[in-house]
């Protein structure tokens, strides 16, 4: 056994490299696919305000991202509009978007762009992967205060949970958990660290790219988590399925 150990700590490392590069790849590949996700104000000061992260998906102008991330009224006084982020740091554009669609069910809005096509990502089908299966979401964390530089976590699916659990007092219910106590849903459970302007993100299987969920910071811990008077860390992640009937309910190509 002893003569055995160094082999199988090299070959441990050999598949530790192959996995690392694979996954820096497929983060070189999908960064331009990633875009920040706020609002314009022509007047303000600042003109730019980052509240999420989104994905291009389809011909290159639809963007995905979480409802909640684009649920601020916008003031029409100041002229603001909803805005896309593409690039990074200070040499990121604006582009300027509306609302296609929203399911807010699940949390999820498509947006459309103006302009030239951005470099899209696939989707994965319906299927829910395995817990255990290696992840990753790029995306821009603490956005407001980091600035429009693309991050990358990484992870596995730790399970596949309901949206909904049982709590011990009444009082802990909101109309919002009401709802979705009637119809609870799954969602993805994962052993990653996401920070506030994450939500929006895609998570994508780490050797294809392919998207697989959408990473979401607060809108399944309201429901899973009022419970704990302190909110774990734990992130979650609405499965694609939910986007793909979306995209079918208002004839968009995904």
């Amino acid at each position: 056994m002893n003569k055995l150990l160094p082999l199988l700590i090299f070959i441990g490392l050999i598949f530790s490299s192959i996995a690392c590069a694979d996954l820096a790849d497929t983060v070189s590949l999908l960064k331009p696919s990633v875009v920040g996700i706020g609002v314009y104000t022509p007047t303000g000061q600042p003109k730019n305000q980052l509240y999420g992260t989104g994905f291009v998906i389809g011909d290159g102008t639809y963007i995905v991202t979480n409802n909640h991330v684009i649920e601020q009224e916008l003031d029409d006084n100041l002229l603001q509009k909803l805005a896309v982020f593409t690039g990074k740091g200070q040499a990121a554009k604006v582009k300027l978007a509306k609302l296609v669609a929203r399911d807010e069910e699940h949390d999820i809005a498509i947006l459309k762009v103006e302009g030239k096509a951005l470099p899209a990502l696939s989707l994965a089908n319906n299927d829910f992967r395995r817990e255990g299966s290696a992840i990753a979401f790029t995306g821009f964390p603490i956005g407001a205060v980091l600035g429009l530089y693309p991050v990358t976590h990484q992870g596995i699916i730790a399970a596949v949970t309901p949206t909904i659990i049982p709590v011990d007092d009444a009082r802990q219910i909101s109309i919002a958990m009401l709802k979705r106590l009637r119809d609870p849903y799954l969602v993805y459970q994962l052993d990653a660290t996401a920070y506030p302007g994450n939500s929006g993100s895609a998570m994508y299987d780490v050797k294809t790219g392919e998207v697989i969920g959408i990473i979401n910071k607060v809108f399944v811990q309201q429901s899973k988590e009022t419970v704990i008077s302190k909110p774990s860390g734990i992130t979650y992640a609405i499965p694609v399925k939910y986007l793909h009937k979306l995209l079918r309910k208002h004839n968009i190509k995904g």
